[in-house]
């Protein structure tokens, strides 16, 4: 009887537990952390809050309202360029001792790659871009015909010739590309850019002449 007694008396009264309940509630709805639900999963603009899951952790439980999702955008990918197809067994690869980076090793292994073939029976290549690739890169053909492509970036060869194929599909794309057409808006503003570059030089010229002329002395 008497323990009971003492347990009622540690308790506190009903009253005083709904009021501590009411002030934290209260507290709550006044501070709202950042990762809250209303924040994390705002409502939709036409006021359904069927979006927010009624339970973080664990398995959330889906709201009565069914759930929607906005549709998927599709975005269409841009074409990319056809990457050129090299025959290696149009080209003749060989191999030397290398002055690039690897110490002593350069001087024990035959990493520097060289690459050449004929441009002008390279049928893989279209004519036109042939022919620009012959007046771009004339101090790369010998006498031949050939165009040489070496590289000796790294201490090993398979590398070595990657840079090569790289170099060459490098030099077949700017072939490819066309030139820019340059309006004629353009190309007035360009002459009348050198026209007043060429005014303004010949003005500071003629100052620097005259300050010349004004230091020389007179004997007469």
């Amino acid at each position: 009887m008497a323990a009971h007694t003492l347990r009622g008396l540690c308790r506190p009264p009903l009253g005083l537990i709904a009021a501590r309940f009411s002030q934290r509630a209260a507290a709550e709805t006044e501070y709202r952390s950042i990762y809250s639900l209303d924040k994390l999963y705002p409502p939709r603009q036409d006021g359904d809050a069927g979006a927010v899951p009624s339970r973080v952790g664990g398995a959330s439980r889906a709201s009565p309202q069914r759930l929607t999702r906005a549709p998927r955008r599709v975005f269409q990918e841009e074409p990319q360029p056809a990457t050129l197809d090299i025959p290696l067994a149009r080209l003749t690869v060989s191999y030397c001792r290398s002055s690039g980076p690897g110490g002593q090793h350069v001087n024990k292994v035959n990493t520097k790659a060289e690459v050449r073939f004929h441009l002008a029976s390279a049928d893989w290549i279209p004519e036109a871009v042939r022919q620009k690739m012959a007046s771009m890169h004339r101090n790369k053909i010998n006498r031949a015909g050939e165009l040489i492509v070496n590289s000796e970036e790294s201490r090993y060869q398979m590398r070595n010739l990657a840079i090569c194929l790289e170099k060459i599909r490098t030099m077949v794309s700017e072939a490819t590309e066309k030139p820019k057409v340059v309006s004629k808006e353009t190309t007035q503003k360009l002459i009348e850019r050198v026209e007043k570059m060429n005014r303004e030089r010949l003005r500071q010229k003629k100052i620097h002449s005259n300050i010349k002329q004004s230091r020389k002395a007179d004997f007469d």
